[in-house]
């Protein structure tokens, strides 16, 4: 007994000494993500579909008083969209469940202005239970689009429409299964006082009080923020952070070159999300079956959204036979093709990573966390060292023109400016290859090519010490 209880001694006395030689993990810095907006983080690209009575009516804001027989798809098929969203490298479907003409994609008893209403399946129809199953079966998460505006509802305006419209909330994330996203814009009539009256705070409320780990999408959040302009581009500078207090969505909103950006020091964690329409309008319309856009173009905002700490929010509009078209489809699978052609060899992966600049000098902190793929663990420095760099050494030369970065968010968002360079495999010497500002989940940049034999990091400056947990070379 007493050989055991010294032995037991020995065995926490190295597991004290281990213990201390690793230090204590960093300390979170500013706000930090919630469990679902991390979750929703890295979902990075999905599919926006606008739908309804405006795709028969060629109209982009319909005006409420639409006969319901109008919204006619002759061969809705939610199937072919879930297929062809996870062909094309997305996670989710978000679908404009109710637009600003009121119009109901669901027999709502809300509205009286509804699938209900229509010919259409003799009155029988349900869009959202077609796409809500297709998701499932597809390995998709589904979200929904509800418009505040309503310019059908008899009760706009005044007070009891909170309740019409907290009802619509509850009755669509009640009876749907699982929403990922909930999509609020502040679009209102701007002729009327009707902004006033709009509760958020309740409408937010009667949402997570029914489905807690939604992610709400507005101005302000409370789960993610409109990244300030519908190209899908969001700022060089992106921080995850904003400040809410005094705002609300639509006319009372932060500016747009806010919501781009971010606030360095905000109050609350709000990720960007960018919205895009592959066509002109948002709603399909056959006079734009030749205005889609390029390859190039979708990569450029793909760089510019993903690739800037946002998440890629890409409208693709069924024609009115309730079917993605063929021109769509077919560009969706050359975008696909073209990250996949972009990203499809990283040369860190495997590769040796060392830094000078390790956490206590211990392993769990070292550089080689950063090349590992796996996104728990992390390259970290001293509490007082918020400027670093980190190699990665390649086992033969190699070209590159890119490379991706991350931070290990649910510690918080720290960098502020970064470069990145590399050691020309004929000269031997260093260049500099790019540099930034902001990386938050993922930062993607492009230069010309070069050759190079080694790739170095740079975190030039940030506000705690920096915590990388991911990088790629492309």
């Amino acid at each position: 007994m007493r050989r055991y209880k010294i032995f037991m001694t020995a065995v926490a006395m190295l597991v004290v000494a281990a213990s201390c030689k690793e230090g204590k993990a960093p300390e979170p810095y500013g706000p930090l993500p919630t469990a679902a907006q991390l979750e929703w983080q890295k979902m990075e690209y999905y599919m926006f579909v606008h739908f309804g009575p405006n795709t028969f009516t060629d109209s982009e804001w319909g005006t409420g008083e639409e006969d319901p027989d109008v919204f006619a798809p002759t061969a809705l098929d939610c199937n072919q969209w879930a297929r062809i969203a996870r062909e094309a490298g997305m996670k989710g479907i978000i679908i404009t469940a109710k637009h600003h003409d009121g119009f109901c994609l669901w027999p709502s008893k809300y509205s009286r202005h509804t699938v209900a209403q229509s010919a259409w399946r003799d009155g029988q129809g349900d869009v959202l239970r077609e796409l809500s199953d297709a998701c499932a079966r597809y390995g998709l998460k589904f979200g929904v689009y509800i418009s505040p505006w309503d310019r059908n509802h008899p009760a706009y305006g005044t007070e009891q429409y909170n309740e019409v419209f907290a009802g619509t909330i509850s009755e669509v994330l009640s009876e749907y299964g699982d929403v990922f996203e909930l999509w609020f814009d502040g679009a209102d009539d701007r002729q009327g006082d009707a902004p006033s009256t709009y509760r958020w705070k309740y409408f937010n409320a009667t949402a997570t009080t029914i489905q807690p780990d939604v992610v709400i999408f507005s101005d302000v959040g409370p789960g993610c923020r409109w990244v300030g302009n519908e190209r899908g581009y969001a700022g060089e500078t992106n921080w995850s952070r904003l400040d809410v207090n005094g705002f609300a969505p639509g006319r009372l909103s932060p500016s747009w070159d806010t919501l781009n950006t971010g606030n360095v020091h905000g109050s609350r964690w709000l990720p960007a999300e960018a919205d895009v329409s592959i066509r002109p309008g948002w709603f399909y319309s056959p006079s734009t079956d030749d205005r889609l856009k390029t390859v190039d173009e979708l990569m450029d905002i793909y760089y510019a959204s993903v690739g800037r700490n946002a998440n890629l929010l890409l409208n693709v509009p069924p024609d009115r036979s309730g079917r993605i078209s063929p021109v769509d489809s077919a560009r969706l699978m050359e975008f696909r093709d073209a990250r996949e052609e972009a990203f499809h060899a990283d040369y860190a992966k495997m590769s040796r990573a060392l830094s000078e600049s390790v956490r206590r000098n211990s392993p769990r902190y070292a550089a080689s966390n950063a090349v590992d793929g796996r996104y728990s663990t992390y390259w970290a420095t001293d509490d007082s060292v918020t400027s670093a760099s980190f190699t990665v050494y390649f086992r033969r030369d190699r070209e590159v023109s890119a490379v991706m970065m991350q931070e290990y968010i649910p510690l918080g968002q720290r960098v502020k400016a970064f470069s990145v360079e590399c050691k020309l495999a004929d000269t031997g010497e260093w260049k500099e290859v790019c540099r930034g500002t902001t990386i938050g989940y993922k930062r993607i940049m492009r230069f010309p090519a070069v050759k190079a034999s080694e790739v170095r990091f740079n975190i030039l400056d940030a506000y705690a010490s920096p915590l990388i947990n991911n990088v790629a070379i492309y």
